[in-house]
């Protein structure tokens, strides 16, 4: 599969979760805006057949290149960056729950789910978008793993997909600075996740970050009980020039771990 047939399958599936994504996407185009994916971020556990070493191949072999590990130790994460082959396509961001540090309830549960899972399926490059590789979890389960990690509840219903696109600010004109694209967003009705600021980072860390919060669909859990879920969000990336003149190519790991809780329900009140 080449490069560009992965992005615009795993851009199908994106915003088939995330309606908003389209609406974003087509309202800054209408006014004259050149939309550049900054970066694209996947979700997944450390163990069964899925890990980040399992995944990653696909990205090697689309031309990536590992860049940077990051580690979220109150999440329970750690996570690489990834430099795409050429100027124009998105960095990738993949990141694995380190499912040891749960509890052994939840583990149980987690291990029930990959259980499931078929090495052959995760041998081909489009399981980035395959979804739930599993049978859906109980609501019960699902809310056992929530009050230890949202991150893990969530793969546990929505499975591997895109948790986020990310628009490149930088290559924006009139929307040139993070604040006017987010009070565009906001006009749309959309929410924006405040969690750690309304834009996360700086100038001097060579990178801001700001996003949505997560659409939301309905799942049916196992047992037939039906509640609506958080789904994917859309994020926006600004970068700035280091010391070298050169645009910062990283992740800035303070700001990346807010950046995760656009998914998290507790953003919703509920």
């Amino acid at each position: 599969m080449d490069i560009h047939t992965f992005f615009t399958r795993l851009w199908d599936d994106y915003i088939a979760m995330t309606p908003q994504a389209s609406r974003i996407h087509d309202a800054f185009v209408t006014e004259g805006e050149t939309i550049v994916n900054d970066h694209v971020a996947f979700r997944t556990f450390d163990r069964g057949a899925i890990t980040l070493a399992a995944l990653e191949p696909h990205l090697l072999a689309l031309g990536y290149s590992r860049f940077e590990p990051y580690e979220f130790e109150a999440k329970k994460l750690r996570a690489y960056g990834y430099l795409p082959p050429s100027e124009e396509m998105p960095r990738v961001f993949l990141s694995e729950l380190k499912c040891s540090e749960l509890s052994t309830k939840a583990q149980i549960i987690i291990d029930d789910l990959l259980a499931q899972v078929d090495p052959q399926r995760v041998t081909s490059p489009d399981v980035m978008w395959a979804g739930r590789l599993w049978q859906a979890p109980s609501f019960d389960d699902y809310r056992t793993l929530m009050a230890e990690s949202e991150y893990a509840a969530w793969l546990s219903i929505i499975g591997l997909r895109a948790n986020h696109f990310t628009i490149s600010v930088n290559h924006f004109r009139h929307y040139d600075t993070l604040e006017k694209v987010l009070a565009k967003i906001e006009s749309l009705g959309l929410g924006i996740n405040h969690s750690g600021g309304r834009i996360k980072g700086s100038p001097e860390v060579l990178l801001e970050q700001g996003s949505t919060l997560a659409d939301r669909q309905p799942f049916t859990f196992a047992g037939g009980q039906v509640e609506e879920i958080p789904t994917c969000y859309y994020e926006f990336a600004k970068r700035y020039p280091d010391a070298e003149g050169k645009l910062y190519q990283g992740f800035v790991a303070a700001s990346a771990d807010k950046i995760f809780e656009s998914t998290d329900t507790k953003r919703y009140g509920t």
